[in-house]
């Protein structure tokens, strides 16, 4: 007989795990392999082509179709430059609420399902239960491709994926996707009283940061004369956002700037396309980089992708929405800006999908990171239903 552990253990073992992305996760994975084994639960592991992390995923019940993936992703942010007032990798009960690096972002939702393997086990489910636990998601999404690619091939389809980012346990049914990019720009140095004969990159990142805020406030402006009943509006802000965090160039006041770079972060509507946008800002840095190298040839224009990622879009008569409603008791309509991982089984693996989970993203990436004591048990009361309504 395998391990029991009741939610909140099943938590403070998951956070104990320091899976900063920066690190691997192949401890966590191998614990929860282990943990299922116990059970005589097969993990399957998808192990990442470049470092040494994986994503694992099982299926608790008979093998048919009609059932319902719990999606996760395993990797949480640095403590780096945080004070926190406890030990970030050792879960801690304090007014309410427990502490802890991933309580809120996601592991108290991987806990929850986690734990009641058992219950699954005991109550004789008629249709499956699919765990589905990622890595990288932090940076980029990086391994959930790999698992959807796997699950689909391998698995009976599921009628619907829950993917259990903070939510407060609301429906959401649509967020913005995104894509993040870093964008170098190669000049040519010369002495500034003789600008004409040099090719100033930061003068020419400049330009193309001004084509983000120009991008956006043509958005900002078509969203003024949307209707009031616009789905759009479920969005804040109700339209595709451009935005330059952060930038780095040039050697001196007096010296046309050799190097710059700077990134970009463009968070979509899910009825428009990353890919889109990145075409539109490729044939932009085209554009510039004819001009600079129409004075100097050697200089130009180079970008990184560091995410694509698509939308979740709202379905029509979609079923992860209908059982996660049936389950909540949510009837609310609810979109969000952030990006989760729902967009991907969507759009590549073709799952009805909806965001769903306990915590509030507010916790997602703070110092002292903690979920409600009430919302975790709100997420075990939503789990438990869910374990009912597939054994009948």
């Amino acid at each position: 007989m395998g391990d029991h552990y009741t939610a909140r253990e099943m938590l403070a073992k998951l956070v104990a795990f320091p899976t900063v992305s920066r690190e691997s996760n192949l401890d966590l994975i191998g614990f929860v392999r282990d943990y299922l084994a116990g059970h005589g639960i097969e993990s399957r592991i998808v192990e990442s082509p470049i470092e040494p992390k994986a994503n694992l995923y099982a299926q608790v019940g008979p093998d048919a179709p009609g059932g319902v993936v719990l999606s996760g992703h395993t990797d949480v942010v640095p403590i780096d430059g945080q004070t926190w007032s406890t030990d970030p990798f050792v879960l801690t009960e304090r007014d309410g609420k427990l502490y802890g690096r991933g309580t809120c972002d996601m592991k108290g939702f991987n806990a929850l399902g986690l734990a009641l393997v058992p219950d699954m086990l005991k109550t004789g489910l008629k249709r499956p239960i699919q765990i589905a636990l990622s890595y990288d998601e932090e940076v980029g999404h990086q391994g959930v491709p790999y698992l959807i690619d796997e699950m689909v091939q391998t698995l009976p389809k599921a009628s619907a994926v829950f993917v259990g980012e903070p939510t407060r346990m609301k429906v959401v049914t649509q967020h913005k996707g995104g894509c993040s990019l870093t964008t170098r720009v190669r000049g040519y140095e010369v002495h500034s009283s003789l600008v004409h004969t040099g090719v100033s990159a930061v003068m020419n990142a400049a330009k193309l940061i001004n084509w983000h805020s120009e991008r956006m406030d043509e958005n900002r402006l078509a969203a003024e004369a949307l209707p009031p009943d616009a789905p759009e509006r479920l969005f804040t802000p109700p339209y595709t956002t451009l935005h330059n965090g952060l930038i780095e160039g040039g050697t001196a006041g007096n010296i046309t700037a050799k190097d710059c770079w700077f990134s970009s972060d463009i968070r979509c509507l899910p009825t428009e396309d990353g890919q889109d946008w990145f075409d539109r800002y490729r044939a932009e840095c085209d554009r510039v980089q004819a001009q600079m190298q129409a004075v100097r040839p050697q200089t130009g224009i180079e970008i990184d992708v560091r995410l694509l990622a698509p939308g979740c879009r709202k379905e029509t008569d979609g079923e992860a929405e209908r059982l996660a409603r049936q389950l909540t008791g949510d009837n609310g309509e609810h979109a969000v800006s952030y990006g989760t991982e729902a967009g991907h089984f969507q759009n590549e693996g073709g799952y009805s999908t909806c965001v769903v989970g306990p915590g509030s993203i507010e916790q997602a990436h703070q110092a002292d990171e903690f979920i409600e004591i009430s919302q975790f048990e709100a997420g075990e009361a939503f789990m438990r239903r869910l374990i009912q309504t597939l054994s009948t």
